[in-house]
């Protein structure tokens, strides 16, 4: 029993370092993809991945590339599962990926100004600090970017275009 906890400890430390293929400064670790890596009595390793919405395109090659490093890591029984409950939050972003994105000039989501929020009763305006400047002057030029878990923003104090992760 052991051995099998050792080895289940090991299988998901090679998972933990696959890349996300969307953004690939975040391993799927940092990301909160990857739910669980375990091993079965026979021998097979079962790796969950949530996808951060339904339909992610990214899911595909998320499970090759997860199957692929462990195959390679001598796993011969690999078994990947989608896991949709409960549902992928940005929460699950670990503080680690979060400060990754934002050294790659994507701001993290939840980002918010320093200092209180005032009550309105208002529509809110969402304010997204610039990752490069830390600016909150800033728009959102685009509520789509390269990926539809992204929006695309701008510094009016910098000038510099940023993406940002959504909140979900």
């Amino acid at each position: 029993m052991v051995t099998l906890q050792l080895d289940a400890r090991h299988a998901r430390h090679i998972a933990e370092r696959v890349p996300d293929p969307e953004l690939p400064m975040l391993t799927l670790a940092d990301l909160g993809v990857l739910r669980e890596v375990t091993l079965t009595e026979d021998g097979a390793v079962v790796a969950d991945l949530t996808p951060t919405y339904s339909g992610c395109p990214a899911m595909a090659e998320m499970r090759a590339d997860v199957a692929a490093r462990l195959r390679e890591a001598g796993y011969t029984r690999v078994e990947i599962r989608t896991v949709l409950n409960p549902p992928w939050t940005s929460d699950w972003i670990t503080p680690e990926g979060r400060r990754k994105l934002a050294e790659h000039g994507i701001a993290p989501p939840g980002a918010a100004p320093r200092g209180p929020v005032p009550l309105t009763l208002s529509p809110t305006r969402r304010t997204v600090p610039c990752p490069r400047c830390g600016s909150a002057d800033t728009e959102e030029t685009s509520r789509f970017a390269a990926t539809s878990c992204k929006a695309l923003w701008r510094c009016r104090a910098c000038r510099e275009p940023f993406e940002y992760v959504k909140e979900i």
